[in-house]
């Protein structure tokens, strides 16, 4: 079974710059046609159903792939919803840094939260569709921590997900692999990883 884990399109917070996580920001008109571009790319492969986050923008990305495709729109995953930032949503990222050095938000979900709950997600998924190929439309920060969940590694090693990016996982007899990353094939991601992990070692 694979899932193809779709960040959402672009939204005005995203283009300004501020931090999202469970804020409910609609998509732009740029996000919409980033939802269009993305079901093209995806149209090759035979997809059961596509499922989303319940924040507005990762649904209605979903809801325009489907349609795009022919695909059911198979609801939505509690368990897929944005890491929760706190007091920090709305706050410009460049700014984070000098008002939390620490990123100690007020409020926010613990980080080591976000992977666990995002795999939950997906054996939900799995569960609910019954071996059928899903895309799933989520959100940068939980798809990101999910994907190194699976792999083992830090999530800050991992690259930063553009709108609209798909990753591939697959779920096999004991348990996840992750097959892409945004497009890009694991092993070549997988070099980055390590290349970055090493580079904030030797800063510390």
């Amino acid at each position: 079974m694979v899932l193809s884990l779709i960040r959402h399109g672009q939204t005005d917070w995203n283009l300004s710059g501020r931090m999202q996580g469970r804020t409910d920001i609609p998509l732009n008109a740029t996000g919409r046609e980033q939802a269009r571009a993305a079901a093209a790319l995806l149209g090759d492969h035979p997809w059961h159903a596509v499922v989303s986050s319940p924040l507005g923008r990762a649904r209605e990305t979903a809801e325009i792939i489907a349609e795009h495709l022919g695909v059911r729109f198979g609801g939505s995953y509690d368990e897929l919803t944005e890491q929760d930032f706190g007091v920090a949503e709305g706050t410009l990222v460049s700014e984070l840094d000098t008002r939390w050095p620490n990123r100690d938000f007020e409020g926010m979900e613990l980080d080591e939260e976000v992977g666990p709950r995002g795999i939950r997600g997906l054996e939900r998924i799995v569960l609910d569709h019954d071996g059928g190929n899903v895309l799933v439309v989520a959100h940068g920060t939980l798809i990101r921590h999910t994907l190194a969940t699976i792999t083992g590694h830090e999530p800050r090693h991992y690259p930063k997900l553009e709108n609209a990016s798909s990753s591939l996982v697959e779920r096999g007899d004991v348990g996840w692999n992750v097959r892409t990353v945004a497009g890009a094939d694991f092993a070549e991601v997988l070099r980055g990883i390590e290349e970055r992990a090493m580079e904030l070692r030797l800063a510390s």
